[in-house]
């Protein structure tokens, strides 16, 4: 007799980009509701969804493994304990991928909000999870976290959940974090700034050779509803008008330059592109690479 599963396996992928090895891997995801979304008609999320064949809202979460000539960086940390038993699965992946957290030598953050940056530390002792890491993030993201002013301007979820949780998180690491604007940030990997999501929101466009993968962090959170509609915000945008703007910018250099492109909540793996259609965009996601 056969016993059927009762979890899925560990969310790995893995997609070359030059001599650089780009693994996706799963925390998990995030049931959401329409209210998480602005400047839209509850009518169209309905409309937009059907078309999709989507139910619900869900909302994947994905961190990206950076491995070029034995050295190895991260992007993004997962959600650790904050976000729920749906997420913080990247423990699994990274030990799938065969990675402990001791080899990541650079952990590279798009932003800091707990989906992205939670396991940083460990919940329980506030010791870092990292023991051999430098942390790399743009610079206005510990000024915004850390600034008590913009900390009282929040809802009390935003106090502990955002500004809370990124001082707990920078904490352990301050002796070793690099700050950066824009530019090369690791070997083969280019920050571009796409603030308005946070501050300090970052896009990481990874090259090697002819060859170019942009991974865009929170450009997008519902691609069913923000990729044809880029106008469309979200409740956690720190700057919704310029969220919006940075997403036409990048949606609009991703398509214009074929640009493959992945993010942290496109739907697992995440690989694509995006395509011009009907005034707008589409993404097209990629097809299974089963060679390497």
């Amino acid at each position: 007799m056969t016993i059927a599963p009762t979890k899925q396996i560990p969310g790995i992928y893995h997609r070359r980009v030059g001599d650089i090895m780009v693994t996706a891997l799963s925390d998990g995801t995030l049931a959401r509701t329409p209210e998480m979304l602005r400047d839209i008609a509850a009518g169209d999320v309905e409309r937009l969804f059907a078309e999709a064949f989507r139910p619900a809202i869900i909302v994947s979460v994905n961190a990206f493994l950076i491995r070029r000539a034995g050295r190895l960086a991260l992007v993004e940390t997962g959600s650790g304990n904050y976000l729920g038993t749906t997420a913080g699965h990247l423990p699994e992946s990274l030990a799938a991928a065969g990675v402990s957290p001791a080899e990541i030598e650079t952990i590279l953050l798009t932003h800091m909000h707990p989906d992205h940056s939670a396991w940083l530390t460990d919940l329980a002792t506030g010791r870092r999870n990292f023991l051999n890491a430098e942390l790399v993030v743009h610079e206005n993201e510990p000024r915004h976290w850390n600034d008590d002013a913009a900390m009282a301007r929040g809802t009390e979820r935003e106090k502990k959940l955002f500004f809370q949780q990124a001082r707990e998180q920078m904490a352990p690491y301050r002796d070793r974090m690099r700050l950066f604007r824009a530019g090369e940030v690791y070997p083969g990997v280019t920050a571009i700034p796409a603030h308005g999501h946070t501050p300090g929101h970052t896009a990481f466009l990874i090259a090697s050779g002819n060859e170019q993968l942009l991974i865009w962090g929170d450009t997008v959170h519902v691609p069913e509803v923000q990729v044809p509609r880029p106008d469309v915000t979200v409740v956690v945008d720190t700057d919704p008008a310029g969220a919006a703007a940075s997403r036409r910018r990048i949606l609009d250099m991703a398509a214009t330059d074929r640009l493959p492109v992945t993010g942290m909540h496109l739907h697992f793996p995440g690989f694509g592109h995006v395509a011009r259609r009907n005034g707008s965009y589409a993404f097209v996601p990629e097809a299974w690479q089963q060679t390497l």
